[in-house]
């Protein structure tokens, strides 16, 4: 059916368009986050400088990282769903490898310094420019020293990346980490190019296996264009039937930025950029016909039904994704806001004999952590009121951040069990707790406390 082209395209925003706004979109994201602070925390960090997870704005201990087992599933998980419904959307719409050569072949070779002559023949290699093209690497070079600044800035947050970076000398790993991060996307992005995504992301080759009829892909409508490749032998430009609407422009072909003809089919190399649909687009427009190439399914394309989004797969990856945020979620209420390891040193117990009396001492090692951006005085009780706490007689303050071993001695002059024929041990809970805020800081532990069989306690009343 023939249509008006001016209705044709103007009712369809290109996709290179929409690309480009979310590019911007996540770019401007991905930049500014690492600023945001909220009670002095961030979004995302993973500081191996502090030994600390920030994560939605809330801090949590290296001791703390149960949690980056779930943050891993949910991400992974992601990344499965968004294959399995858009294909490789990822690839095309928000990958920082695709972001880098839209920003280094389209916007700096073309329309900085006009190396390549337009954005239509992407396959095309231009010999000679020398000077410009080292003017192209040395701009990239900027561009990609900034983005691994950003990168990094989501291991070392802003406030202290600049403030080691004015002291270098001091700083040099972090320096040389950043002059590596820096080398390797000007070389990725300049010598590797596309390549990167046809040979070396794994995320090409295991795509496939995730695919079903319905997932959304970029697909040429051979039924309407009609036949270019039997196999891998191509036919011809064009097809040999006359009533086959492809013109053998290969308009989608020459702008590829990964080189390939989609008309062939399916290939790992497509990274859903969409640039051929636009060209096929604006060629079929003219001739007041729809695009032969679309973002939609196999299985819509060839029924002419509507893509089906919500098949047993995507359903089965949302309520897993769902599972997963809510322990994730549940699991962050448990936060605690101070530290504390209870190890018991290696003297089961000790008996003191004192006027005809015994007096019972366990030891045990504690590494308390204030995890708090202020100092607090802490101390400690024990939930059987008949042991007592000898050592320390007083409360323990500890600075913003900071550690401290405290050897605990725990006490009991009265027989907490009458067994003569073994040592035994007690469940008792340890709550430690900040003096100054008793109500939010507390944290509560499970130990034993030993109490000998009643033969030692004799035998060390009768040496009295």
């Amino acid at each position: 059916m023939q249509l008006n082209p001016n209705d044709v395209l103007a009712n369809k925003t290109p996709y290179t368009q929409k690309r480009y706004i979310t590019y911007a979109i996540v770019t401007v994201i991905v930049l500014v986050l690492p600023f945001i602070r909220i009670n002095d925390n961030h979004f995302f960090l993973l500081s191996f400088d502090k030994k600390q997870l920030n994560l939605l704005f809330t801090s949590f201990d290296m001791q703390e990282l149960y949690l980056m087992p779930f943050l891993l599933i949910i991400m992974f998980l992601s990344i499965f769903f968004l294959t399995t419904l858009g294909g490789r959307v990822w690839c095309g719409w928000a990958c920082p490898q695709t972001v880098f050569r839209v920003l280094y072949r389209d916007l700096i070779q073309t329309k900085l310094l006009g190396i390549r002559k337009n954005l239509r023949d992407r396959q095309k290699k231009f010999d000679g420019n020398y000077v410009k093209k080292a003017i192209g690497v040395i701009l990239w070079a900027c561009l990609a020293l900034i983005a691994a600044s950003n990168f990094l800035w989501y291991f070392v947050p802003p406030e202290d990346f600049f403030t080691y970076l004015s002291n270098p000398s001091e700083h040099k790993l972090l320096v040389g980490i950043l002059i590596g991060i820096t080398a390797f996307i000007v070389f990725d992005v300049v010598y590797l190019a596309e390549n990167f995504c046809v040979y070396v992301c794994p995320y090409a080759r295991i795509q496939s296996v995730m695919f079903d009829n319905d997932t959304i892909q970029v697909i040429y409508d051979e039924q309407r264009g009609g036949k270019i490749y039997d196999g891998q032998t191509k036919l011809g430009r064009k097809p040999l039937t006359s009533e086959s609407e492809c013109i053998g422009c290969e308009a989608c072909v020459h702008i590829c930025p990964t080189h390939i003809d989609i008309r062939k089919g399916m290939q790992l190399e497509c990274i859903n950029c969409l640039e051929c649909s636009d060209a096929c687009s604006k060629v079929m427009g003219n001739l007041g016909k729809e695009t032969l190439i679309s973002w939609t399914s196999a299985k819509s394309l060839q029924t002419r039904k509507p893509v089906n989004y919500f098949r047993f797969r995507t359903i089965a990856y949302m309520v897993v994704i769902a599972v997963a945020i809510v322990a994730l979620a549940l699991m962050s209420t448990k936060k605690e806001n101070m530290l504390l390891n209870i190890n018991r040193t290696t003297e089961l117990y000790k008996i003191e004999v004192d006027n005809g009396k015994f007096n019972v001492e366990n030891a045990y090692t504690f590494l308390m952590q204030n995890t708090q951006k202020q100092e607090h005085i802490y101390y400690f009780d024990v939930n059987d009121t008949r042991i007592k706490i000898t050592r320390p007689a007083a409360p323990i303050k500890i600075k913003a951040g900071g550690k401290k071993k405290v050897i605990v001695v725990l006490n009991t002059i009265d027989t907490l069990v009458n067994v003569n024929t073994k040592d035994t041990p007690l469940d008792i809970k340890i709550n430690a707790y900040a003096l100054d805020d008793k109500k939010n800081i507390s944290v509560s532990r499970d130990t034993i406390f030993v109490f000998p069989k009643m033969v030692e306690i004799r035998k060390a009343l009768s040496k009295d």
